[in-house]
């Protein structure tokens, strides 16, 4: 028969390997999360970095247009900071591009389908109202999904029936 206090104990000690094996997997996780938001804070960062050389816009021109100190956007494109979806909306402005581009780049917004060139050549379209961005874009992603799925939309043909069975 076993003691009360050898029961205890190793019932604690049960309990310690559980919350030792838990504690192990939950590291991980948090981890391998880390690790996803550090390469996506990197990503936008790149791509913030890229569209601004792009533009020929300063660093401390994009901060002030953006509203944002110098350091602060500085330390966006390292990928050292991770901004919000507000500050994201801020930047775009400032490289005039849409926020939805910028919300993608940071995993905010699922990515659209269909060829990345010519969603970006739509985006970049300075003739094109945000609105019309947005429809062209439904559009095109619309059309990409059906020729994925292996339907094609055919405009109908409109040929005069002359055969002999029909008089």
């Amino acid at each position: 028969m076993q003691k009360p206090g050898e029961f205890v104990r190793e019932q604690v000690t049960t309990v310690r390997e559980k919350v030792d094996q838990l504690a192990g997997s939950v590291a991980e996780t948090v981890a391998a999360e880390r690790s996803k938001v550090t390469a996506t804070s990197s990503q936008v960062g790149d791509f913030i970095r890229e569209q601004r050389s792009a533009a020929r816009v300063s660093l401390r021109e994009l901060a002030r247009s953006a509203g944002v100190s110098n350091p602060y956007l500085s330390q966006v494109e390292r990928g050292l900071r991770k901004p919000s979806a507000e500050i994201l909306a801020a930047i775009a402005k400032g490289l005039k591009i849409s926020a939805e581009t910028l919300y993608e780049q940071a995993g905010i917004l699922d990515r659209r389908a269909g060829n990345p060139d010519t969603v970006a050549a739509i985006r970049a379209d300075q003739a094109l109202s945000e609105r019309h961005k947005a429809v062209l874009l439904e559009l095109y992603e619309t059309y990409v999904r059906e020729h994925a799925a292996g339907r094609t939309i055919e405009a109908p043909t409109s040929t005069p029936s002359t055969s002999k069975e029909s008089a």
